[in-house]
């Protein structure tokens, strides 16, 4: 049964995601999209993860790695920090043009 109709992911769907590690509605967004966009879902996506152990947890306990090969790809690179310009160009004032306003004869 689809739990997330904007994006069409189903429950299995959900629990897969799950089962490679995703604890959270918003893990379960970043790896399928559902939730993001009207969130009516994300209620359901809440029911089915449950209030039981996360497996990712339960995996950095017993010492195993927290993603499987396919949730770590899928998870997004941070970018790099980027080294801040020291001294940024002043912006630009905007100059609009003035409309002329035509003056009647009296």
């Amino acid at each position: 049964m689809y739990v997330c109709s904007c994006f069409g992911v189903t429950e299995d769907q959900v629990r897969e995601h799950a089962a490679a590690g995703a604890c959270t509605p918003r893990q379960i967004a970043s790896a399928c999209k559902a939730g993001t966009d009207c969130g009516s879902c994300v209620r359901r996506i809440q029911g089915i993860l449950g209030r039981g152990t996360c497996p990712r947890r339960a995996a950095l306990e017993r010492g195993e790695p927290a993603l499987t090969a396919e949730a770590a790809q899928a998870v997004p690179q941070e970018a790099a920090p980027q080294e801040p310009v020291p001294n940024p160009p002043a912006p630009r004032p905007v100059t609009l043009p003035v409309p002329s306003v035509a003056r009647a004869a009296a």
